[in-house]
């Protein structure tokens, strides 16, 4: 658990960090499925958001090309005891307003995050066990935590982000949702909401200046349209390339295509259970999916397989949990449901619908590899099995803020979850731990099993608890389970750029062929 100030030396050295160079120059245009819902670094949960803030927004860890967790703002760290980790900052530091970077600033953005009066509170799930920030000196900073937090360093490799506090004072949430300050190796130019935000390369990042000058990200929703862009030259990474355009993209002379297993999965919650105000328990819901075998049945009337290939082109991993096997927790024993419509049908009659079923299911367009064209496949199939379904399209920002998040997309919706904080807690707990602002399941044995791996410090027994929690899962599918997603990316050649499986596109380990 300990991380010298020596591993921060070796990964500057290595040069993936910045470092001291030529001054930057060029642009590199991204695009994206989506627009952000916000810019203010603590009020997210989604890739297209943390892409774009991970470029103007420090966090105190980070994570190498090879995923390994390294320093960041925070030189070196350790645990003290089960309850205390202790940061030391690196000197120097500075936010974009001239605001120091030191450990005033970690207190107040942690804390921020854990406040009820920061809303929404989207990401205390990830924070939750955070009792308060302690500061030691100007760049010793002591996380305080109410229970031993094991993945307390994995969450704050991810999420939060360190802000400048005297300018977050200053100006109300609308303001900092639209002007983001940070400390990052890019500073905020504008935001042309649905069209572009531009940043320009913060030359006195504290790990050296950018080799791009301009990084601009672009929102464009439709896959072939996306592909057009990258095709005419008027963007240079495009996302989620549709698998039956790789080889026109393998083909071009300008173009060239790298992927990576994404540790995204996609799946479709299903509720069984109601949430209020506050996330806090009503009770089952009214629709037949409050009936386990309902929900069983379901799982039994896809052939996840089928969509694989048939609309993904083979660009996906079957999964039988929300999990891949780059996640602490993953069990390998567990196997997905095996396509049977004559027990599916045999479910819902011993539920009582003997003529079958009618539900919805919610899907965005254009956030996920072939979402929408993935939601249709899958409602084809449960239609076939006396599940008639109907799919319901939305609008990325729309879908999160009035149906994902305010436990509107009932009966069951498609999401996709990059857990990059390769821990099983980074997903069941947020997703179905209910209460959480995610979750639209309640079982107490599974409550209570992640509550107790989210704060036991042995790998062993954790592992232990994961497998008992994903038992009860399978056998009470609140979800179905689809499959891990291949990311596909289409680069014009002038730009190096390698696809992680963390979905991260880190601006500062971007250059251009003709930049050494």
């Amino acid at each position: 658990m300990r991380r010298s100030i020596a591993l921060f030396l070796a990964f500057v050295l290595i040069g993936w960090a910045g470092g001291v160079g030529a001054a930057p120059e060029g642009q590199v245009i991204v695009a994206q499925g989506v627009d952000p819902t916000t810019l203010d670094p603590h009020l997210h949960l989604e890739t297209p958001a943390l892409n774009v803030l991970l470029q103007i927004y420090d966090t105190l860890l980070f994570r190498d090309p090879n995923l390994k967790l390294i320093p960041w703002l925070a030189e070196s760290w350790r645990v003290v005891n089960p309850t205390t980790w202790e940061f030391k900052l690196r000197k120097g530091a500075k936010f974009h307003n001239g605001e120091d970077v030191d450990a005033e600033a970690v207190k107040y953005s942690l804390e921020r995050i854990i406040d009820p009066n920061t809303k929404p509170q989207r990401q205390i799930t990830f924070f939750n066990l955070v009792d308060h920030v302690e500061v030691v000196d100007k760049h010793t900073a002591r996380v305080i935590t109410k229970k031993p937090f094991p993945v307390l360093e994995n969450n704050l490799a991810l999420l939060g982000n360190i802000v400048p506090p005297k300018y977050f004072k200053a100006n109300d949430m609308a303001h900092l949702a639209k002007n983001p300050v940070g400390s990052g190796p890019y500073k905020f130019v504008r935001w042309v909401k649905d069209e572009r935000i531009v940043m320009e390369a913060n030359e006195q990042w504290w790990g050296g200046a950018p080799k791009v000058k301009t990084l601009i990200f672009r929102p464009i929703p439709e896959h072939a349209v996306r592909v057009a862009a990258l095709q005419a030259g008027e963007v240079d990474i495009a996302v989620n390339i549709p698998p039956h355009l790789v080889p026109v993209i393998d083909k071009h002379p300008r173009l060239y295509i790298t992927k990576a297993p994404s540790v995204r999965t996609i799946f479709l919650p299903i509720y069984t259970h109601k949430f209020g105000e506050g996330n806090k328990l009503v009770g089952p819901i009214e629709h037949p999916t409050k009936d386990k075998r309902v929900r069983q049945a379901m799982n039994y009337a896809v052939n996840v397989d089928e969509v694989i290939q048939g609309v993904l082109e083979g660009q996906g991993i079957r999964t039988a949990t929300p999990l891949t096997a780059k996640h602490f927790g993953f069990d390998p024993a567990l196997q997905p449901y095996k396509q049977d419509v004559a027990k599916a049908k045999q479910l819902l009659t011993e539920a009582g619908y003997p003529n079958g079923i009618d539900l919805v299911l919610n899907s965005p367009d254009g956030r996920y590899l072939k979402d929408k064209e993935v939601a249709e496949a899958i409602a084809g199939q449960l239609t076939k099995a006396g599940i008639r379904t109907k799919v319901r399209v939305h609008e990325w920002t729309t879908y999160l803020n009035k149906y994902v998040y305010p436990h509107g997309a009932d009966p069951m919706f498609l999401i996709g979850w990059g857990n990059t904080n390769w821990d099983a807690d980074g997903t069941l707990f947020p997703l179905w731990r209910s209460g959480q602002p995610l979750a639209n399941f309640y079982n107490a044995d599974f409550d209570g099993l992640v509550d107790q791996a989210k704060v036991n410090m042995d790998a062993k027994t954790r592992l232990d608890l994961y497998r008992k929690a994903l038992r009860i899962f399978m056998d009470e599918a609140p979800a179905i389970p689809l499959y891990q997603q291949m990311d596909l990316y289409g680069v014009n050649k002038r730009v190096n750029f390698k696809a992680l499986s963390s979905e991260q596109i880190v601006g500062v380990w971007l250059s251009l062929k003709d930049q050494k």
